[in-house]
């Protein structure tokens, strides 16, 4: 094991801040998929998703000679996010716009841990403008399938870990903050020290400040990205993953039917994980065409969002309907005169 410092300087400090990031899910969540492997947090995901993801390819595609099953993963898939919660979108194009030389190092490093390059990856290697839309457009593929309409639920966990965080920093100092992220970091001496199997983190090969990744998928350990003149960046597992499939109590339905009918609340009681039209026919014993009119107009109203998943359409949850299925609601009380 290394013992690795980053040095920090008071401007360094300055620099650290949050972000979520869709790309940091991405790969350790289509790294678990293809695991096969039962996991004690995310087998209910895994058994909805795996499926969707084998019947459309991705599992001989781009995305399976980029995320080997352990070790690196190129770092021009984790382009530093512009902000506290990028688009995925934004982080699509952002890889489109990695230097051609970049990619190549990145290549060159996975062929060294893997011993070769699969042959999408050759092309690759060749011609990183004319493929990386190849890769771009695939990544928003399993985006669709296995991570989109589960956003809400992991959006909320990872910011409510920010949060929390957020206000260690407001009470106790950055200082704590760090030294509380995982059980292989101690901020110490103006410097953060990870225990780490590979290699350093001397400042020089970094950029300014810090980024910290809270991730759903990232497992116990840590990942980290140093590419400069990117900060470098940490993505560390967030607080209250155990608990992100948990079955949540819906506790605002009569107050909601009233207002959104029966069939519109009892098809958001039933999102409570992902499904197609068909689906929500059969468990509800609505027709096809009542259940398409009132998801038509749950979505319109923002409280459901929609995915393709090869001929089908995937429904799920929005956070507004999350937030209002989670009541009880009690409305103020004015008092004055008449």
């Amino acid at each position: 094991m290394v013992l690795a410092e980053l040095a920090f300087s008071a401007s360094d400090l300055a620099q650290v801040r949050f972000s979520v990031s869709p790309m940091w899910e991405v790969a350790p969540s289509f790294r678990l998929l293809l695991s096969g492997m039962p996991h004690p947090v995310h087998r209910l995901w895994a058994e909805q998703v795996r499926p969707r993801v084998v019947a459309a390819g991705l599992d001989r595609g781009w995305l399976a000679e980029l995320i080997p099953p352990t070790g690196y993963v190129p770092d021009f898939l984790n382009p530093a996010p512009a902000g506290p919660a990028p688009a995925p979108a934004a982080e699509w194009d952002a890889i489109l716009a990695s230097p051609a030389d970049r990619v190549r190092q990145d290549l060159d490093h996975l062929a060294r841990h893997q011993g070769r390059l699969g042959p999408r990856l050759r092309t690759l290697h060749a011609d990183p403008p004319s493929r990386l839309p190849k890769v771009t457009q695939e990544i928003e593929r399993y985006w669709e399938l296995a991570l989109a309409p589960y956003w809400a639920r992991i959006r909320a966990v990872l910011d409510a870990d920010i949060f929390h965080r957020a206000r260690t920093v407001a009470e106790h100092g950055a200082g704590r903050l760090l030294n509380d992220l995982h059980s292989s970091v101690s901020w110490n001496d103006n410097a953060l020290t990870l225990v780490r199997g590979k290699r350093t983190m001397p400042r020089k090969s970094a950029g300014a400040g810090l980024l910290l990744i809270p991730s759903a998928f990232t497992g116990p350990g840590l990942r980290t990205r140093m590419r400069p003149p990117d900060p470098p960046q940490l993505a560390y597992p967030a607080r209250g993953v155990g608990t992100l499939w948990e079955t949540r109590p819906v506790t605002g339905v009569r107050v909601l039917t009233p207002v959104l009918g029966r069939s519109r609340t009892l098809l958001l009681t039933e999102l409570a994980t992902p499904a197609s039209t068909t689906e929500l026919a059969r468990r509800t014993g609505l027709s096809p065409a009542g259940v398409s009119q009132c998801l038509t107009a749950l979505r319109n109203a923002g409280l459901v969002s929609a995915h393709r998943a090869g001929r089908s359409v995937l429904y799920a949850r929005t956070a507004a309907a999350e937030t209002l299925l989670r009541g009880p609601f009690t409305m103020p009380v004015r008092v004055g005169r008449s």
